[in-house]
């Protein structure tokens, strides 16, 4: 019984580092500085605007 629950702990991890490099390397990169500040670069304007 210990042996499955090691076992799916360790399936969880693979998975939440595959999905992690996957999105790092194929996902849609996103404008702005990425910490989740709410900053964003817009196209039509060339200046940074920032959320309020």
């Amino acid at each position: 019984m210990q042996e499955v629950i090691i076992f799916l702990v360790f399936a969880a991890a693979l998975a939440y580092l595959s999905v992690r490099v996957y999105r790092s390397f194929f996902a849609k990169k996103q404008a702005g500085c990425g910490k989740g500040c709410g900053c964003e670069t817009d196209k039509n304007m060339r200046t940074m605007t920032t959320a309020k």
